[in-house]
């Protein structure tokens, strides 16, 4: 059984419905050379008293190949009023209202190194346009940071040298580091290397800064070990009790870290000097607790926990500790769904989260005695959340929106839109029709999907397709803007994209989610053969000019797809797992291998089972294949791998590469290659529009 369903919240189709617009034929469809154009909406604060939003938008720079960010300030009622730029600096970002809501703190690049500025919003330095003033200058930078309480220090985030005590000895490290003319590395632990950097024998700590200078810094979590723990885009993942006297953080207390998902929860005195022997709040628990944040009344910590020691894409639960008593219970038990960010309400009674289900990500509300979970908002992606004054806010973004800022009641009611960051430029803009598609599988499961069609769809016509497969393994295609893998990028050059969700999905419950594992190239490659077909059922598809492609695990299931079917006319592979086995040595967190293989390539058949490389004697497919230097979860030697095999077997391949990216193309400029090499590869093989020879002009070298 197969039907069709609309995609978009509710409240964001009422925002483009009164969004001023262009007749059908003036709009652009949105290619790259539009896309780039937007804003991107970055973190934000909330004034304490939830009267004002400070946000921050960047915005790319092809030629320069980097994004500039600024910091803008914005009645949080809306009404029209125009917002306010604060800085000019090119990489500002992360603001932060103090405790008083008198002043803005945001990290800033401006003079080198990041640290934290600070900017009085009074309304004589608003009238007078005040300058930003440094207040740290951290000899290792900073990489996060959040206020105490009462407002006269920061806590901050930094990859320091455990050895140092104190600040002076950093400064003397950094400055023989950049001195140093031989790079060598020596490693005698794991974790040397962490996703895009190396560690260079250094670890994550807490220090406690003072905000107006004067005062040593303090380290509040020295050690050998990485307190808190390394997230891909994460920070911050601390929490101070409302009275400023208890710093509670997440740090992993196994002896060989990249072998382990666990972290407990410690918390250790800041009154007076500050720092002291840590205490254990989890122990009891061998895996993942973390993200922690103590009521607003401080009786409680509310945080996130797993079951499973080894497995990261275990379920997400929310929990609650008890300060007092050190008593500890879940609140989502009966929800099966993945908690991800939250929030306390103003009252300490209950909290706020955000959860995905069903290829969107929705806002929920949980009492601290549990029971179920009332949804508040409806679809969508949310990258961020806050809660000040009686108002919720968060990011929201769709599949046709980027993300902007939004706010309802406590109680989910009187939505409004904050921010309007793109509104005039997406008035512009044509964008292709999204929908939702279901698939029954070969055990009867319901397998879902986005299509997005071209803007100015002709149902007569017959359009060339591409098919998307998400990475992770346990991951998701979801009602969201990207700005990396977007759907109605690709559907602007002339494509119909099948963005497909098979089993080991994450929002479809944890069972639908564990099936992946041990089984990579098994009931999932079924479940996404049968939603190949139904794409090439639709009645506007040619058949014969449909082209798949994915990236990480996606990447490995194009790999897999190139060794074991035809069907397919080209394929892209971007940073995918070719040879099992040896990427499970090079990668550098090996829980994840272990897991999903069950052991180690010398007493496991599964590597060799369900590698693509076992199999290279069958590759055929034409195919793109991208890989990053940078990239230390799927290491460049896998894409090399792959290439030079079907290169020697005469196979019609295209190699594009990037010294300075990791496992994601994230600077402008490399974007922009990458993305026209891509729609250059699908236009030779498929036949939609073709790409912009100005970006792919912007190859350093080209081999022949």
């Amino acid at each position: 059984m197969r039907r069709w369903t609309m995609a978009l919240p509710l409240a964001l189709v009422v925002l483009l419905a009164a969004s001023p617009t262009l007749s059908g034929e003036t709009k652009r469809p949105l290619r790259f050379e539009e896309m780039v154009k937007l804003g991107r909406l970055g973190g934000f604060s909330v004034s304490p008293d939830g009267g004002r939003v400070a946000y921050a938008v960047g915005i790319p720079d092809v030629d320069a190949n980097m994004t500039r960010s600024q910091i803008w300030l914005l009645p949080a009622a809306g009404g029209g009023s125009a917002p306010r730029r604060l800085t000019d600096g090119e990489k500002d970002s992360d603001p932060s209202f103090s405790p008083d809501g008198r002043r803005l703190a945001f990290l800033s690049s401006r003079e080198g190194g990041t640290q934290i500025w600070i900017l009085g919003l009074s309304e004589a330095e608003a009238e007078t346009g005040g300058a930003p003033v440094r207040a740290t200058s951290f000899p290792t930078g900073v990489d996060a940071f959040s206020w105490t309480p009462d407002g006269a220090s920061f806590l901050i985030q930094s990859d320091v040298f455990p050895e140092c005590a104190d600040t002076a000895c950093l400064e003397r490290i950094v400055k023989a580091r950049e001195a140093a003319t031989v790079r060598g590395r020596i490693a005698e632990r794991l974790f040397f290397r962490r996703w895009d950097h190396w560690k260079d024998g250094t670890r994550t700590h807490i220090w406690r800064v003072p905000a107006a200078g004067g005062g040593p810094a303090v380290d509040l979590t020295p050690g050998d070990h990485d307190a808190p723990p390394f997230e891909v885009g994460g920070g911050g993942a601390w929490s101070v009790s409302p009275d400023g006297r208890e710093l509670v953080y997440p740090s992993n207390p196994d002896r060989v870290e990249a072998l382990s998902t666990n972290a407990d929860l410690y918390v250790v005195p800041l009154q007076g000097a500050g720092g002291g022997t840590p205490k254990d709040l989890t122990s009891a628990n061998p895996a993942f607790d973390g993200s922690p944040r103590f009521s607003p009344d401080g009786k409680w910590i509310a945080y996130r926990a797993q079951k499973r020691p080894g497995f990261e894409s275990d379920r997400f639960r929310l929990m609650l500790l008890e300060r007092a008593t050190g008593a500890i219970r879940p609140l989502t038990e009966s929800f099966d769904a993945w908690v991800g960010e939250f929030r306390w309400t103003p009252d300490s009674k209950s909290l706020v989260f955000t959860a995905q289900v069903a290829g969107r990500e929705n806002l929920y509300r949980i009492g601290v005695r549990g029971g179920a979970p009332a949804i508040l908002w409806k679809g969508g992606a949310i990258p961020a959340l806050e809660i000040a004054g009686s108002r919720i806010f968060f990011a929201a973004s769709a599949l046709t929106h980027p993300p902007e800022i939004w706010s309802v009641g406590l109680d989910g009611s009187t939505p409004s839109a904050v921010t309007h960051v793109n509104d005039a430029r997406l008035s512009e803009i044509a964008m292709g029709e999204t929908s939702e598609r279901f698939t029954d599988s070969s055990d009867g499961k319901k397998l879902q999907a986005w299509v997005v069609k071209p803007p100015s769809f002709d149902p007569s016509r017959k359009y060339p397709a591409v098919f998307f497969i998400h990475g992770g393994p346990q991951g998701a295609w979801e009602d969201g803007w990207s700005t990396r893998w977007n759907p109605e990028v690709w559907a602007a050059y002339g494509y119909v994209v099948y963005a497909a969700n098979p089993r080991g999905s994450t929002g479809f419950g944890q069972e639908f989610l564990d099936a992946i594992s041990g089984d990579w190239g098994g009931q999932v490659y079924d479940d996404l053969m049968r939603q190949a077909d139904d794409l090439a059922s639709l009645p506007f598809v040619d058949k014969a000019k449909i082209g798949a492609a994915g990236a990480s695990y996606g990447g490995y299931m194009i790999d897999w797809i190139a060794t074991h079917t035809p069907r397919f006319a080209a394929l892209v592979s971007h940073d995918g797992t070719y040879d099992l086995a040896a990427a499970n040595l090079e990668t550098e967190e090996l829980w994840f291998p272990t897991w999903e293989f069950k052991g180690w390539p010398w007493n496991s058949d599964q590597y060799r089972k369900w590698s693509p490389s076992t199999y290279a004697g069958n590759l055929k497919t034409p195919m793109l294949v991208i890989t990053s230097e940078k990239d230390f979860r799927v290491p460049f030697g896998q894409g090399l791998q792959l290439f030079t095999a079907m290169q020697v077997q005469g196979v019609p391949s295209k190699l594009l590469t990037f010294p300075d990216e990791g496992h994601w193309v994230l600077k402008p400029g490399n974007s922009c290659l990458w993305h026209n090499t891509v729609m250059d590869w699908l236009h030779r093989w498929l036949g939609g529009s073709e790409a912009d020879p100005k970006g792919l002009a912007l190859a350093y070298s080209v081999t022949k």
